[in-house]
């Protein structure tokens, strides 16, 4: 914390980044009973107008953010989790991961249109190879249009008529309150999404700091929601695929199961390797819902690369 006992939080300085990251400062400062400063950070990513696959995928938002955090600039971080790289950093860790909000991908069209009745050869815009490679599984005749930018501004983009549509994460579209622009959410069954979508990632430096951010750490970390991205993530890391990679994982926890589904996709979306495996956690401690994540994810990426997921997924830069 700084001398004057104000938690500062470091966040990328992008509207959703900014509403979402103001959502979890308030709950610590409550918790911690204790003044917040933000401090956006910009990173390559916001200001490269290049595919982020070209620049080294969505590794590039975190990047800047762990730089600020290892300075001492700030004394927390808040990431999409899923832009966060699979490996962990040096002197970093991960503080706590709040309960998760939808994970699913939403479709903005016009006219109210869904995926189902967008015409032949509509444009629809996504900066993501795995929304792309589904896109072109789901409908062969659309064009997938590579596009950078905010939500305001990919949104833009289908009002002026220079797309038929967008695809985004329903919960940035929540977190900003633009879920008004959704016109078809996509279900997780026919179209998983990026491991930790819909999540958010607090991480902070390895050693302990003050007790009362501890505390407040604590107090906003999700079990069920760590326990479940742990396990799509590690689907992730054993691919050994880039966090832009054409895969998408969803995990959740039932009564006495934790289920984790994963599918990889060719990048033109005609081929789609699947996988599910549950486990049966012998409690709900932390450390019981982390074997089970990690036992259900090694039996699905055995099965996954046993079947040829690595010819689909080839390793990525972005661990």
């Amino acid at each position: 914390m700084s001398s004057g006992g104000t938690i500062r939080v470091g966040t990328r300085a992008s509207a959703l980044a900014m509403a979402q990251t103001r959502q979890i400062a308030d709950r610590i400062a409550k918790a911690a009973k204790a003044e917040i400063e933000l401090v956006p950070v910009t990173t390559e990513g916001d200001t490269s107008r290049a595919s982020l696959a070209s620049i080294g995928g969505m590794g590039v938002f975190a990047a800047a953010l762990r730089e600020a955090l290892l300075r001492g600039e700030c004394d927390v971080v808040v990431h999409s989790l899923k832009d966060l790289p699979t490996a962990e950093h040096d002197g970093l860790r991960l503080g706590a991961v709040p309960k998760r909000a939808d994970a699913r991908d939403a479709l903005c069209a016009r006219d109210g249109l869904t995926l189902g009745t967008l015409p032949e050869g509509a444009r629809v815009g996504t900066g993501s190879p795995r929304r792309i490679a589904q896109l072109r599984a789901a409908r062969p005749d659309i064009t997938a249009v590579d596009i950078r930018g905010n939500v305001d501004t990919r949104l833009g983009k289908v009002e002026s008529g220079e797309l038929d549509a967008v695809i985004l994460a329903a919960a940035g579209l929540g977190r900003l309150g633009r879920s008004d622009a959704v016109t078809e959410l996509l279900s997780l069954d026919e179209w998983p999404t990026a491991p930790g979508q819909g999540a958010l990632a607090i991480e902070v430096r390895r050693e302990r700091g003050d007790r009362d951010l501890e505390r407040a750490l604590e107090a906003i970390d999700h079990g069920t929601t760590r326990a479940t991205v742990f396990g799509e993530r590690l689907v992730l890391a054993g691919l050994e695929a880039g966090c832009s990679a054409p895969v998408g994982a969803t995990a959740f926890l039932d009564d006495e199961l934790l289920f984790l589904t994963a599918s990889v996709y060719s990048a033109d979306g005609t081929r789609r390797l699947t996988s599910s495996h549950a486990a049966t956690p012998d409690s709900r401690s932390a450390a019981d819902l982390a074997d089970a994540a990690r036992d259900v994810a090694d039996r699905v990426v055995a099965e996954l690369l046993g079947n040829g997921a690595a010819e689909l997924a080839p390793p990525g830069e972005s661990q």
